[in-house]
């Protein structure tokens, strides 16, 4: 619990932005509006205030955090950046994609944010509120989705409301997030190799990596409405909420056009309408296995494990 029962909503403008800054100042939490979903923010580096970012998702504490940077050379500061890294940095930074690297000793991050591994994972984030905001600090931002551990990954303050009402400081209102599914994350290898951790909005055409918790969204059974999930589904079964996409249409869709990247925009809008209907169970269609596809379907088999 962060010191209130009520968690406050602020327009992100130039007023918003600045009371953001200043409850992160003193180690206080805040909900952001990234183009990927909303994160929880906190200092990271602050044992205290990151502590408070697991302690208000119920998140365990073997799953690392994403921290949020600038730009490449506030990265360094924080991180081992090979010509590799620097290049992947370079070409998709402001943007969603996460680098996995070799923590620097004198990083002086909170612990926690790293789980106890050697590497960090960083980002640069594209949203405007939230490059503003990095742009007024003098820290890094820890910054793991906004909502419970497990459950529905957030695109608006009201799905942030629906699970940490009341466990954190504010919300920074930045509207609907564009993208929709959280970054893809590629961990880059001492030899210079470079292997995919999670798919996301960004391709890189790599290799996935082996089995192991090497950064956040890896665990088997996540992003989860809290009911029965069946995947594949060309038309609803009894007492089933039908989730559709392109030919099938459902009760809600994630896009009538089969368009995989409005799919994943609408990916947790649909998610969260599911988990609230009065179906005990939920049923999606097929979404193709292609660009931004491969992420949706990574989140929906998590949802359904």
């Amino acid at each position: 619990m962060s010191g209130k029962n009520v968690t406050e909503v602020v327009a992100a403008g130039p007023e918003g932005i600045a009371q953001a800054a200043r409850i992160l100042e003193s180690g206080g939490l805040v909900a952001v509006p990234t183009e990927t979903v909303y994160g929880l923010a906190a200092r990271a580096d602050s044992a205290d205030a990151v502590a408070k970012i697991y302690a208000a998702k119920g998140r365990p504490d073997f799953n690392p955090l994403i921290v949020h940077v600038r730009n490449a050379a506030q990265a360094a500061r924080y991180a081992v950046l090979s010509d590799t890294a620097l290049a992947l940095a370079e070409t998709h930074w402001p943007g969603p994609l996460t680098l996995v690297l070799p923590r620097r000793a004198d990083a002086g991050l909170a612990e926690a944010v790293t789980a106890g591994l050697p590497t960090v994972a960083l980002r640069a984030p594209a949203h405007s509120a939230m490059r503003a905001l990095l742009e007024r600090l003098d820290f890094p931002l820890a910054a793991p989705s906004a909502n419970r551990s497990g459950f529905i990954s957030p695109t608006c303050a009201q799905h942030v409301l629906a699970s940490l009402d009341g466990r954190i400081d504010m919300v920074l209102d930045g509207g609907p997030c564009p993208a929709g599914v959280e970054s893809t994350i590629v961990a880059v290898r001492a030899d210079g190799s470079v292997e995919e951790l999670r798919p996301g909005p960004i391709a890189l055409g790599v290799r996935s990596a082996g089995k192991g918790i090497e950064a956040p969204g890896q665990i088997a059974s996540h992003y989860a409405p809290g009911k029965p999930v069946r995947l594949g589904a060309t038309e609803a079964g009894a007492d089933e909420f039908l989730i559709g996409f392109g030919a099938v249409a459902g009760d809600v869709t994630l896009s009538a056009s089969g368009d995989v990247n409005e799919a994943a925009s609408q990916l947790y809008a649909c998610l969260h309408a599911a988990a609230r209907a009065p179906q005990a169970r939920i049923a999606v269609a097929p979404v193709p296995e292609e660009g931004v596809g491969r992420a949706i379907n990574d989140r929906l088999r998590r949802a359904a494990a």
